[in-house]
């Protein structure tokens, strides 16, 4: 059995490709054809985001006062950053699903974070109501607390340093 087969056996058994039926395998097989589709949409978002900041950037230089960025476009240029950020971490979660035999849980609370941490960059406190951003921070101490125990149980597991 060759390396590639051994390693398409051990990564990801719930997706076996030498499962006993035929269409379930077949299946499977389509489905990582999928995600890895999926990962190739991923890098065209993270181009286009990517183009989307210079765009951004670019035009709130050009706007009166030229070369002046004022608080709301600063505020709009951490939008745009950030979202590039998050696209890169979900890509970052697909290489590592197809790559390896476990689910990153860490890895996929930290891009949770990140996302709700831009929502908090560019929330307007103007037009926001106080129940949401209740819930926003309900959202930030859930997660917080979920990516602290899952480091914590992690270190424990297997004596090293979380990452």
């Amino acid at each position: 059995m060759s390396q590639g087969e051994q390693s398409g056996r051990n990564i990801h058994e719930e997706l076996s490709t030498e499962h006993h039926d035929p269409l379930i395998r077949s299946l499977h097989f389509v489905i990582r054809i999928c995600v890895k589709f999926l990962a190739v949409l991923m890098v065209l978002v993270i181009i286009l985001g990517v183009a989307d900041v210079c765009y951004v950037l670019y035009t709130q230089l050009n706007a009166p006062p030229v070369l002046l960025l004022n608080v709301g476009d600063i505020f709009k240029i951490f939008g745009a950053f950030m979202v590039v950020l998050i696209a890169i971490e979900i890509f970052i979660n697909i290489r590592l699903y197809l790559g390896s035999n476990t689910l990153p849980i860490k890895l996929v609370i930290g891009t949770a974070l990140m996302a709700i941490a831009r929502k908090v960059i560019v929330l307007d406190l103007q037009n926001t109501t106080s129940i949401y951003v209740f819930a926003i921070a309900a959202v930030v101490l859930a997660l917080g607390i979920a990516y602290w125990l899952v480091g914590k149980t992690r270190q424990t597991s297997t004596g090293a340093e979380p990452l």
